[in-house]
């Protein structure tokens, strides 16, 4: 009974290895590849990525300048009034510019899918 018991085992191997040798530079999972950032693949990428920064920005400040705008309020001292009026005009502005941004990134990775 004892030697079937021992017919059943079996040997288990563990190994150990560092966090940062998985993830070391030399290891190439994470390298940077020039040359596929210039073929169709990687511009799509890149393009995609533009296109997200700016359309996540765009909501980003728009939210702020619905805040700032919504926190004027007409006071005795007018610099400060004036001061938030300004600001929130400039978010505004930025809000605009980040939209237009997002709308030509979005023609420009368009373009280049239909290719």
């Amino acid at each position: 009974m004892e030697e079937a018991q021992r017919s059943r085992s079996h040997t288990v191997t563990t190994t150990a290895s560092s966090f940062t040798e998985n993830f070391s530079a030399a290891s190439g999972s994470f390298a940077y590849d020039r040359e596929f950032l210039r073929t169709l693949p990687g511009i799509l990428i890149v393009a995609e990525i533009g296109l997200c920064f700016n359309g996540s920005a765009f909501v980003l400040y728009l939210i702020a300048a619905i805040v700032d705008a919504s926190s004027v309020t007409k006071e005795r001292d007018s610099h400060n009034y004036n001061s938030w009026a300004a600001s929130s005009f400039f978010a505004f502005m930025v809000t605009i510019c980040y939209a237009g941004n997002t709308y030509f990134s979005f023609l420009s990775w368009r373009s280049r899918t239909v290719q």
